[in-house]
């Protein structure tokens, strides 16, 4: 069966953006885009890829990426209607209606993404955001943070959900020369 795996970045104290959703103050050092590219370099967009030196080559963790409107929206602002065309794009939405680029899904994520981990492929990347995460934090099998040595104290987190507390076993913490660290958990312990 295929993974999903929330894969984001984050501060110290939990938050992966703002309030109003801006994320660009954690920046994006050297370090951690040289660790994406040779690590999970699906998760780069694709206009960024051949600047970057993304290898032109099978992708070899995930082959579909699920997020939510406002985590699709920066792109949108800047003209992006497609960021990940090297994967199916799959973005929830009660008010986009229709696209050429992406699939544009209204149905219930559980429901939708439980089905879409049944289909024969590669992992899922679950992109974001924070409420996003929160609804589909039950079918989360792997999470991987890029931790930022930055406390934000306020903003959007890396979860939003009601109490309902979940397990995640350490799998790797790698850090990085700029001091972010990046943590690897499975959701299914001893795995």
């Amino acid at each position: 069966m295929r993974k999903l795996v929330y894969f984001v970045a984050g501060t110290i104290d939990g938050f992966i953006a703002a309030p109003d959703g801006s994320w660009e103050w954690m920046g994006v050092t050297e370090d951690v885009v040289r660790f994406m590219v040779e690590s999970y370099p699906e998760t780069v967009p694709t206009h960024a890829r051949g600047p970057l030196g993304v290898p032109d080559a099978p992708n070899p963790r995930f082959d579909t990426v699920v997020m939510g409107r406002r985590t699709y929206d920066p792109a949108l602002a800047e003209g992006i209607t497609s960021p990940y065309s090297h994967l199916r794009q799959i973005v929830f939405s009660h008010t986009l209606k229709e696209s050429k680029d992406v699939e544009i899904v209204a149905d219930d994520p559980q429901d939708f993404v439980a089905k879409l981990k049944q289909e024969p492929g590669r992992d899922i990347w679950l992109a974001g955001g924070g409420e996003f995460a929160g609804q589909l934090l039950p079918l989360v099998d792997e999470l991987v943070v890029k931790l930022n040595p930055i406390v934000a104290g306020d903003g959007i987190p890396l979860v939003r959900a009601g109490f309902d507390p979940h397990r995640f076993t350490l799998l790797d913490a790698k850090p990085l020369p700029s001091g972010v660290v990046v943590l690897h958990y499975s959701a299914r312990p001893g795995a």
